[in-house]
């Protein structure tokens, strides 16, 4: 059976947060009640990422899970990850708990309205400010005035898109922004 959502979250040496999302995404998920499927995309770890994943997708044919066999940047995980998909909603999402899975339903719920994207908005984020949320909000400012696109968060991973719409994408570089 085609799962109806695909959730998306690219991971490198993020052992200490895979049991914990892995059951933050399940709650949300099953608590939603539709059909659904976790891509991971293990960026190359060197940690025991890799093996607490195999394990969980031992246990959880709803997990598949995608190995690099070395760092090639969340772009690159995403693009694989979009490849893999077979929901008709894809959702992206952090590997590193900055991203909260119970807004997944309320997303994609405002999706099914007729957007072909919405974006996620880390809105407490934990960084520090100057050289991780200053930036961020430096960068926001210029990407809002060149494009007349107006969004919180340009760097937030968490997102939902119809398929047919990231299906044909191609990304390079930092493009999954």
């Amino acid at each position: 059976m085609q799962p109806e959502i695909s959730v998306i979250v690219p991971m490198r040496n993020e052992s200490p947060n895979v049991r914990q999302l892995y059951g933050e995404l399940i709650a949300a998920l099953e608590g939603y009640g539709r059909s659904f499927e976790i891509v991971i995309v293990d960026d190359g770890s060197t940690d025991d990422t890799f093996a607490l994943l195999s394990a969980i997708q031992k246990m959880d044919p709803r997990v598949r899970v995608i190995r690099f066999r070395r760092n090639f940047g969340q772009t690159a995980a995403f693009a694989a990850g979009f490849k893999h998909a077979r929901g008709a909603f894809i959702v992206t999402s952090d590997g590193d708990g900055q991203n909260d899975p119970r807004d997944i339903p309320a997303m994609i719920d405002k999706a099914r309205t007729g957007p072909d994207i919405v974006a996620g908005w880390r809105k407490d984020r934990k960084d520090p400010f100057i050289n991780r949320r200053l930036p961020s909000m430096i960068a926001n400012a210029i990407i809002s005035f060149a494009t007349g696109v107006k969004l919180h968060d340009y760097g937030c991973s968490l997102k939902v898109f119809r398929a047919e719409v990231v299906k044909s994408l191609r990304l390079y570089g930092e493009m999954h922004r």
